[in-house]
């Protein structure tokens, strides 16, 4: 199973809050075989904790520390929101990376995100992106 697929990419989402985003990008994982249900508890609780909002229109949410029982394979979901949705303190955001890492390998997740998402030029084309495959091909040039 790949980290990121198709099927792990949501285009053109229109969502109210902090916590329904953040619900979704946990859904994709769990129906997607990467987690169990409880992760998405996780990742909320781990939203109380310190805002998971990376600056640019960008948040990456994910589970705390005790969440790794929970994984079950490394994956990453993709939620685009044009629109954006407010994660506090007039934080917009209107790309949510969610990401479950088996034996630490959210650290190399996280560092292909941080590639990405540091052109800030990236982050418009995956907000402007039409199609899983253009997200996919960005996220391809990475590596």
């Amino acid at each position: 199973m790949s980290i990121l697929s198709k099927k792990n990419i949501r285009l053109n989402e229109v969502i109210a809050s902090k916590e329904e985003a953040i619900r979704l990008t946990g859904s994709v994982l769990v129906n997607q075989g990467y987690v169990d249900e409880n992760y998405i508890e996780k990742m909320l609780e781990r939203e109380e904790l310190t805002s998971t909002y990376m600056g640019n229109f960008v948040a990456i949410p994910h589970g705390t520390e005790d969440s790794k029982n929970f994984v079950k394979e490394s994956g990453i979901s993709v939620i685009q929101v044009p629109n954006g949705v407010d994660f506090g303190n007039g934080n917009m955001v209107k790309l949510l990376f969610g990401i479950a890492g088996k034996n630490n390998e959210h650290l190399d997740i996280l560092s292909n995100i941080a590639i990405v998402c540091s052109e800030e030029e990236n982050i418009e084309k995956l907000v402007q992106a039409k199609t899983a495959e253009e997200i996919l091909t960005i996220f391809e040039g990475v590596n």
